[in-house]
C-alpha cells in the first residue's frame, strides 16, 4: 500500500514551472528521504500534498484521499514546513497545549509526545531558552501530536550543529520503528543515507530516481584511478589497458579503470611488464554523494543545460498537444 501517490502533479508560477508531470509512490512504512538541488520543487510538493497550495494540473492521493480534500486526511497527517514557531515567552508545554486546542486534541497529548521527543521534564522551559535542536524536537513534538500515520518533515535537520542532527536522526529512527511512515525532505546525503529506508530524487521538479536505498547505491560504480610517472604515457597506458578489454577512460591527468580494488596489482604488472612506471594507483567507490550528483549535476552549467533540455521538452509536449488538438478538428 502507498500512503502517497501522485500522477502528473504539476505546479507553475507564471512561466517558472516548479513540479514537473511528478508521477511518485512512496510506500507505508520506514523513512522516505525526498532529496534535489535547491530550487527542485521538494517544498512546493510537500504543500500540494498537505493541502497548501493547489497543483496546476494533475492528481494526487494522500493515505488513499484526494488532496482537493485535505480534510478528509488532516487528522492522520503530521507536518513540519520550514524553521518551526513558537511564541518565546510561553513555555514548551503551553505552546503545545495552544495548537492541540486549535485541533481539537485533548492536552493529555502534550506529555506524551513529549516523552516521544525526548524533552520530558523540559516541558515547563520558556521556548526562548531552547537550543535550536531542542526547538526543532519540540517542533516534531507538535506534529505529532495527532498521533499520525504519516509524518512530513521538510528539512527537520535544516542549520543544526552535528549533535542536533543526530538527536533528530535518532527520533526519525525511533519514530519508523514505531511503524509510522516518514516523508524527509533533506539536502544532507549523510543524513539520508544514515536514516532512510526508500529514497526519491527529484531535480526542478521532475523524478529521476525513485526506490530503495539499496537500489540508488547499486549505482555506485567501483573503479581505479591511475596516474603514470610521465604525463606523456596516458594515451600509451589507456591503450593497454584497453586492449585486456578493460573499461578504461583516459582523462586529461589521469586514466579510471573499471575495477575492483583488488585487481589493482593486476594493473600495476601490466604496467610495468609494457615499460610503464605508475606514480598513483588509487582503488575508489562511488559515495551515495558521487551518485547523486551524476544524476543532479555538479556545476551551474550542468543546471542551466538541464533547464534549456527541460525547456525544450515542454514546447516540444505543448507542440504535440496543439498538432494533435488541430488534427481532431480538421
Amino acid at each position: 500500500m502507498n500512503v502517497i501517490s501522485t500522477q502528473g502533479l504539476t505546479k507553475k508560477f507564471g512561466d517558472l514551472v516548479a513540479v514537473d508531470h511528478l508521477d511518485l509512490e512512496v510506500p507505508k512504512g520506514g523513512v522516505v528521504g525526498f532529496v534535489g538541488p535547491n530550487g527542485s520543487g521538494k517544498s512546493t510538493t510537500i504543500r500540494m500534498l498537505l493541502g497548501l497550495i493547489t497543483p496546476t494540473s494533475g492528481e494526487a492521493q494522500v493515505l488513499g484521499s484526494s488532496i482537493a480534500k485535505p480534510g478528509a486526511f488532516a487528522q492522520r497527517v503530521g507536518a513540519l514546513i520550514e524553521s518551526p514557531s513558537f511564541v518565546p515567552s510561553l513555555s514548551a508545554n503551553a505552546n503545545l497545549r495552544s495548537l492541540a486546542a486549535l485541533r481539537g486534541l485533548p492536552s493529555s497529548r502534550v506529555d506524551e509526545v513529549m516523552e516521544i521527543v525526548g524533552l520530558a521534564g523540559r516541558g515547563g522551559d520558556l521556548t526562548k531558552n531552547y537550543s535550536l535542536g531542542m526547538k526543532q524536537r519540540l517542533a516534531i513534538a507538535a506534529a505529532l501530536l495527532p498521533d499520525p500515520e504519516l509524518l512530513i518533515l521538510d528539512e527537520p535537520t535544516n542549520g543544526l550543529d552535528p549533535a542536533g542532527i543526530v538527536e533528530v536522526r535518532t527520533l526519525l529512527q525511533r519514530l519508523r520503528d514505531e511503524g509510522r511512515t516518514l516523508m524527509v525532505s533533506s539536502h544532507l546525503l549523510s543524513e539520508i543515507e544514515a536514516a532512510c529506508d526508500h529514497v526519491v530524487v527529484i531535480r526542478f521538479g521532475e523524478m529521476l530516481f525513485s526506490g530503495s536505498l539499496d537500489e540508488l547505491l547499486d549505482k555506485a560504480t567501483v573503479h581505479v584511478e591511475i596516474v603514470p610517472e610521465h604525463a606523456c604515457d596516458l594515451a600509451r597506458l589507456a591503450e593497454l589497458y584497453q586492449s585486456k578489454g578493460l573499461d578504461t577512460k583516459l582523462n586529461s591527468t589521469h586514466i579510471v579503470v573499471e575495477a575492483a580494488a583488488a585487481a589493482s596489482a593486476e594493473l600495476n604488472r601490466l604496467a610495468a611488464s609494457s615499460g610503464l612506471t605508475l606514480a598513483v594507483l588509487t582503488p575508489r567507490e562511488e559515495t551515495l554523494e558521487d551518485v547523486f550528483m551524476q544524476m543532479t549535476g555538479s556545476s551551474d552549467g550542468d543546471n542551466a543545460l538541464f533547464r534549456s533540455h527541460q525547456k525544450a521538452k515542454r514546447r516540444s509536449r505543448l507542440f504535440q498537444r496543439t498538432s494533435g488538438t488541430e488534427s481532431e478538428a480538421s
